[in-house]
């Protein structure tokens, strides 16, 4: 049977009738854009990730955004980002005017490389940094992030487009940071019917900042504080993600069960697949596996000749992004994220999989292999076992 890599229709059997009744509340009382749908959904938001408080804005490319303009980052501005994350991160700095430096990757989690990080900010005095957390799960050295941009007074931006409903050390992965961002985009764990996102705040000062930024720059309706843009969050969006709140609690075990079988049995296939470090819950967003980057090719026709969905999430170090010539200022660490890029593969997984779909993926992914010569064993250069995290990726000799 065909399997695609994310199929966005499994809805729960109530989850139509419920949102019919939403859109036509919506649409009678023409709660278009802000209002009470956006004022609920971010209480509950906040409630769940355990902070003082959360803005709803129009994605989460915004959100990131809007978070380096309330933490003061602006023209001129170097800001330290991993190499290995969305296109967005990179960008996000760039439009506000400020400066990027890339830092290469952990081998180990695959998150962003803390001694690499330590040495780029010595060199480069950066005024604020982003920690992406990446595949549903973050850094396992989340903590010494925080505490040493307190002690050099970097503002660190958090951006957990990936990493809605994760948990570090038994608390939200947002509750102790000092500003997030999180993307709603429909592919997402939680995601909404459109584009939208959120920037979750670590004091009602910090959250007021963020939205006179997201709303023209208000203190008022037509007195402005500041030069901001319009990035507030739709009414339909917000009334869709409140009601997705509802089934999120058993999204998020579907998904978690599913990213647990494929950790505990892909290895029997000869295939490493990656892990979150201990400490962490991760939410299931991705599956991810990594192979010699001669043998993925292989892989991946095998895979598609079989009807099974795929991903390379994501194929392109920032630093070697034809964007970033004439912005990036420099990239720090060695090769680890390009080697990621070369390497990741993901496989199908999203709430709803039927055990059936997963034994297909399961099957093909043995052929698969198979067809590629055999075992696609791998490892990053310098990556050891961390606490029950499994970890791979391309061959320790340099790419």
């Amino acid at each position: 049977m065909p399997v695609p890599f994310i199929d966005l229709q499994r809805f729960e059997p109530d989850f139509l009738d419920r949102w019919m009744d939403r859109v036509r509340d919506v649409t009678v009382h023409t709660r278009f854009v802000s209002g009470p749908d956006v004022a609920r959904l971010e209480a509950r938001l906040a409630e769940a990730a355990q902070a003082p408080a959360v803005v709803a804005c129009a994605n989460g490319t915004d959100a990131l955004q809007l978070a380096l303009r309330a933490v003061g980052v602006g023209e001129g501005d170097i800001v330290v980002i991993p190499d290995a994350t969305f296109w967005a991160t990179f960008e996000a700095v760039v439009n506000v005017g400020a400066r990027p430096v890339t830092v290469d990757i952990d081998p180990v989690d695959l998150q962003l490389d803390f001694d690499a990080f330590v040495r780029a900010v010595d060199a480069h005095r950066p005024k604020a940094a982003i920690l992406v957390h990446l595949y549903g799960w973050g850094s396992r050295r989340l903590d010494d992030f925080r505490a040493f941009c307190r002690t050099r007074d970097i503002a660190l931006v958090e951006d957990g487009a990936q990493a809605w409903g994760v948990t570090w050390n038994g608390r939200s992965i947002y509750a102790d940071a000092l500003i997030s961002t999180v993307s709603f985009y429909p592919a997402k764990v939680l995601g909404a019917c459109g584009d939208a996102g959120a920037v979750v705040c670590s004091s009602p000062e910090l959250a007021a900042t963020v939205r006179m930024l997201g709303n023209h720059g208000r203190t008022d309706h037509y007195a402005h504080g500041a030069v901001g843009w319009n990035s507030r969050m739709s009414g339909f969006d917000a009334a869709w993600l409140d009601l997705c709140l509802d089934y999120l609690d058993v999204r998020l075990s579907d998904r978690r069960r599913v990213a647990e079988r494929y950790q505990e049995l892909l290895p029997a296939l000869g295939v490493h697949v990656v892990g979150p470090p201990a400490g962490y819950v991760e939410n299931g967003y991705l599956n991810v596996t990594l192979h010699d980057p001669a043998v993925r090719p292989t892989i991946e026709a095998a895979l598609k000749a079989r009807g099974i969905g795929f991903g390379t999430v994501y194929p392109g170090a920032m630093s070697k992004q034809p964007g970033a010539v004439g912005h990036l200022v420099a990239a720090v660490g060695g090769a680890e994220a390009d080697r990621l890029a070369r390497s990741v593969l993901n496989l199908p997984l999203f709430a709803g999989m039927t055990d059936a779909e997963f034994d297909t993926v399961l099957t093909g992914v043995g052929e698969a292999v198979g067809a590629a010569g055999g075992t696609v064993d791998i490892h990053m250069a310098g990556a050891v076992d961390d606490g029950g995290a499994t970890s791979a990726a391309a061959p320790a000799a340099s790419v």
